[in-house]
């Protein structure tokens, strides 16, 4: 079992015991591995805060594109974050934007590992 705080320290919350629960049964290298392409894809709650905090200020919906969210991202820029409304929903949720996409980029990074990591069971897939 592989030690989460060790390969991600900077987890916290709800995020920390989702993917402890994910890294429970890797050996160290493959934890190791999911730890540096997470890191790389993951989104800091406090970054996601102060991209909102932008909306305010000229280019609202700005958040919504780094999340992968373009449609909004788009509507947030033509109506100027839905009239400020929809940046104020935002930044009293931005905690749960950044985890909802954390969440997501854990599940693609398991998948793209799962994907490329050889077969373990002994068993030839060639007949």
């Amino acid at each position: 079992m592989a030690n989460v705080l060790r390969h991600l320290p900077e987890l916290e919350g709800m995020e920390l015991g989702y993917i402890q629960g994910l890294m429970k049964n890797m050996d160290e290298d493959q934890a190791s591995l999911f730890a540096q392409v997470y890191r790389a894809r993951r989104k800091d709650a406090q970054m996601i805060l102060i991209l909102t905090l932008i909306g305010f200020f000229g280019f609202a919906g700005l958040h919504r594109f780094i999340l992968g969210q373009i449609g909004l991202g788009i509507l947030y820029i033509l109506t100027f974050g839905l009239c400020f409304i929809g940046t104020i929903v935002d930044l009293v949720n931005y905690k749960s934007l950044a985890y909802e996409y954390n969440i997501k980029m854990a599940h693609e990074t398991m998948a793209m590992l799962s994907n490329n990591m050889p077969s373990t069971n002994g068993q030839n897939s060639e007949v």
